[in-house]
């Protein structure tokens, strides 16, 4: 049986040990890497296949183990997410959004045992991408179905990626103005937000947190990308870490230190240091 990579992610150091000690007697599991916080585990995921993260709901930076499990939640090959807390107030939320299991730590054997038996059926549907025999194989059989690898010479290969990375850009673009919607996924659905109700995005790390008027999302986006996407649409970038809706702000108002305040409709109140040129601009997008 092959086994499956564990990611130990929480900021706790003698809890991860204590759980690789647990997983280490499991014969198809193995521990392969921990992490303290959500976007050390993504980066991580970025190179190595995980198919379980044994994850805390608190961890280091900004984004908890819930909001870990959004970002997961649109991946094809998603891992199973076991869940450890103290105690069992967030459990019904972590099993809402697709945990296989949630522990009160620390635990017992029996029920650790019951965690292992959810991960062995977790593992016997859970297909990683197979690499083709045939790619570490020169004898052996291809399928004439199977998807045949070319070999192109280091120029050829320079020209194909800049022209499928423009092809690709192109049609994303096409798509993107065409729904005037931007998809973000929570609790492993995809929801499709219209512009209009965008009151504005925050840049955190590689990602963006997208606010309207009562919710946000975390989501995969990086700023830079939905500044292009978003400036036909009157959204502008206030500062290097937020894009606001323009039709959604209601005042401009100054603050001590040269410093500007934006308030948007609603209750939401954005207060961010803008430089004199950039309220000259602002202010000639909104026609003050």
């Amino acid at each position: 049986m092959s086994q499956l990579n564990v990611l130990l992610l929480h900021p706790d150091p003698l809890t991860r040990q204590s759980l690789r000690a647990r997983l280490s007697g499991v014969e198809f599991l193995r521990v392969l890497g921990e992490a303290v916080s959500a976007f050390e585990a993504l980066e991580m995921l970025e190179h190595i296949p995980y198919g379980v993260i044994v994850t805390g709901v608190a961890l280091e930076g900004e984004a908890d183990g819930f909001e870990l499990a959004q970002m997961l939640s649109g991946r094809k090959h998603k891992p199973a997410l076991v869940f450890i807390a103290e105690d069992e107030g967030p459990a019904f939320t972590a099993f809402e959004m697709g945990a296989t299991d949630y522990l009160l730590w620390p635990v017992n054997e029996e029920r650790f045992e019951k965690t292992v038996e959810r991960l062995r059926q977790f593992r016997a549907h859970y297909k990683e991408i197979p690499v083709p025999a045939h790619w570490n194989d020169p004898d052996a059989e291809v399928d004439e179905e199977a998807t045949v690898r070319v070999r192109l010479g280091e120029d050829e290969e320079d020209r194909f990626l800049k022209a499928l990375s423009q092809a690709w850009e192109y049609t994303s673009q096409a798509r993107q103005v065409d729904i005037e919607k931007l998809a973000v996924t929570m609790d492993g659905r995809t929801l499709l937000i219209p512009y209009n109700q965008v009151v504005f995005i925050e840049a955190y790390e590689d990602y963006s947190y997208v606010h309207t008027a009562n919710q946000k999302f975390l989501t995969s986006y990086r700023l830079k990308n939905l500044e292009d996407r978003l400036r036909m649409f009157r959204f502008f970038r206030v500062h290097r870490k937020y894009l606001v809706n323009l039709d959604m702000v209601t005042e401009i108002a100054s603050l001590p230190g040269s410093n500007f305040m934006l308030r948007t409709a609603g209750k939401t109140r954005i207060e961010l240091p803008i430089s004199r040129r950039r309220v000259a601009e602002l202010k000639k997008m909104l026609g003050l």
